[in-house]
């Protein structure tokens, strides 16, 4: 295949990568505490041989995706008065344990299953410093302060965990709004508070996605007239060559 061809291919493919992770940030525009992301892209540079008519090695440029990057900044604090909704303001995540192990959230709609634990809305336990946190009829109503202490009408019950790491954008993703520590140990977060009935939004900006979205559409395109064009000229080429004489 033409070298015009190949870098434009590797053009077109980082404009699909982009879209598809545009796309799934406008998906999760609702989720709470998701964490938009961006694709990140580097030059990759090839030295080929001279072809006819030039001198020296020649440098092709070649666009190499290289991962994403999630923006960890904080979404906006709705409030909706759920007992146990919970958001973080500041650093750190919940640490909830799961059937593959502990994981790490910043998701906090959480509510008490049939035995009065605190879970996620996939029944994954919410940690505290001791850990599952479980509430009884004998608790009365429940409050949970600004430092994650929960109590009752008889004291208090427990205090849930909330754990940061040394490198946030290194935790794994695996969906349902779950992080895995990925070889980090996680630390006992100590810049935040933690607001109850509130849910931390997401903090993709729809008009913003958009608008990019718009953007890559454009690169598409023209990446994509210019091989059109390349592939135009060379069966014009293959056609006058058909068409001489023997």
């Amino acid at each position: 295949m033409d070298n015009s061809l190949l870098i434009s291919l590797s053009h077109q493919i980082a404009s699909y990568r982009s879209m598809d992770v545009i796309a799934n940030n406008l998906a999760n525009v609702s989720t709470p505490a998701y964490q938009r992301e961006e694709p990140t892209f580097g030059e990759y540079i090839l030295n080929v041989p001279p072809a006819e008519g030039q001198s020296g090695n020649q440098q092709l440029s070649f666009v190499q995706d290289t991962g994403v990057v999630r923006d960890l900044s904080e979404g906006h604090l709705d409030t909706t008065n759920a007992p146990f909704d919970m958001a973080i303001h500041g650093k750190g995540y919940f640490a909830v344990q799961t059937a593959a192990g502990e994981r790490y959230t910043r998701n906090g709609h959480f509510t008490l299953d049939a035995s009065g634990q605190i879970v996620t809305s996939n029944g994954d336990a919410v940690q505290g410093d001791g850990g599952a946190i479980t509430i009884t009829p004998d608790d009365g109503e429940v409050h949970i302060a600004q430092d994650g202490t929960v109590s009752g009408k008889n004291g208090q019950i427990g205090k849930i965990r909330v754990v940061d790491f040394a490198s946030p954008r290194a935790l794994t993703k695996e969906g349902a709004s779950l992080y895995a520590a990925d070889g980090q140990s996680p630390v006992t977060a100590d810049s935040f508070t933690l607001q109850s009935g509130m849910l931390e939004t997401s903090n993709v900006e729809p008009v913003v996605e958009i608008s990019h979205m718009i953007e890559v559409m454009r690169a598409y395109q023209a990446t994509a007239t210019l091989t059109q064009t390349q592939e135009d000229l060379m069966r014009q080429a293959i056609d006058k060559l058909g068409s001489m004489p023997n």
